[in-house]
């Protein structure tokens, strides 16, 4: 769409929806130098501004020019939590009201950021409460981008690290996940090293392959839970159809296409994925390989059958995949005393 187009309509504009060349044609359009983009822009994507009248540096004529023909988009929050532990779980509402959860995690003077890629999921992982809420779509690379803002503007601190890790399967919204990622890695935006930008995927296949060839540096996850195929179909049906011999070949592909090493996330399911049996074929899917394994306990879901796994267990395994060669760690669980697992927010929330 040009922004002739957009003068034509009765509608307002997001102008975080224009490119940087419509919005210095708009400049012209109004009479104002091609510079004023360039200052409009800082405060859109750096400040993450929500009102015109905060362009302090912006004449309040432009100003003006602005609110009468554009909107800045944005988010409300409809729900916080705060936990002991100083992670803040948030559940933000866009303008059609669809509703997205993510969280601001601090540790010393660093701000890690999980956001959500889209309202729900598809991938139906018994595990997770965000597929029991059903899905509703896919987020706008702005909508992502504005989580990680809105988390950083309440902690006062820019953040160094953001992890799509929240609700929905980043690889079924690879355009607007890939903008977002680029966004979040410009000095024009969020200044995020890429290798500080991380993606977890269940494991689309394609979309792995396609990740491999993008030029930047961003970091690749995959959700394993089980390197036994019976298991994972059961635990994770959205992705039988990538089998994990499939997965095992594509990995080995994008490490050595990208030369970085890949994290697998393991949520230890008591009873499930936590004995001997899996332990051994985790060694083995993993054996040889450059890749670190990050062990979850599971959240505990009210009303699931699903329970943690032992500390004993994790450590168990640990160990043995130190054996082959494989380094693992315990992931350090943040938020217990709040709704932890992405959906439970939403969930409590829903219209």
């Amino acid at each position: 769409m040009s922004i002739h187009d957009t003068e034509s309509s009765s509608r307002k504009v997001d102008l975080r929806t224009l490119s940087h060349e419509q919005l210095v044609d708009l400049m012209e359009q109004l009479g104002y130098p091609k510079f004023r983009a360039k200052q409009v822009e800082d405060w859109v994507w750096k400040h993450n501004v929500s009102d015109f009248q905060e362009m302090t540096n912006v004449p309040a004529a432009l100003r003006a020019d602005l609110s009468a023909r554009c909107t800045l988009g944005g988010t409300s929050e409809v729900a916080r939590q705060v936990s002991s532990d100083g992670s803040r779980k948030y559940l933000l509402r866009y303008s059609d009201g669809t509703q997205a959860e993510c969280v601001g995690m601090p540790t010393r003077n660093r701000l890690a950021v999980c956001v959500s890629t889209q309202a729900g999921c598809r991938m139906g992982c018994v595990f997770c409460a965000t597929g029991q809420g059903g899905f509703t779509r896919s987020l706008k690379a702005t909508e992502i981008y504005d989580q990680v803002m809105h988390v950083s503007k309440d902690f006062q601190t820019r953040a160094s690290s953001v992890v799509m890790m929240g609700q929905g399967e980043p690889f079924n919204n690879y355009d607007e996940v890939i903008k977002a990622l680029r966004m979040l890695n410009s000095p024009e935006g969020a200044g995020i090293g890429a290798r500080h930008l991380t993606v977890s995927t269940c494991g689309v296949i394609p979309m792995i392959r396609r990740f491999s060839k993008e030029p930047e540096q961003f970091t690749l996850a995959v959700s394993l839970h089980s390197a036994i195929q019976s298991t994972r179909n059961a635990i994770m049906p959205g992705v039988k159809k990538y089998t994990l011999q499939r997965l095992h070949d594509v990995m080995g592909e994008y490490v050595e296409a990208t030369g970085r090493r890949p994290t697998y996330e393991y949520a230890l399911i008591g009873g499930v994925n936590d004995n001997n049996a899996e332990l051994e074929a985790l060694c083995d899917f993993t054996r040889g390989t450059l890749a670190h394994v990050n062990l979850i306990q599971l959240n505990d879901l009210e009303d699931s059958r699903l329970k943690p796994s032992t500390q004993e267990r994790a450590e168990l395994f640990v160990r043995r995949l130190a054996q082959v060669g494989v380094e693992a760690t315990i992931r350090n669980s943040r938020g217990n005393d709040i709704d932890a697992a992405c959906g439970q927010l939403s969930q409590k929330h829903q219209e």
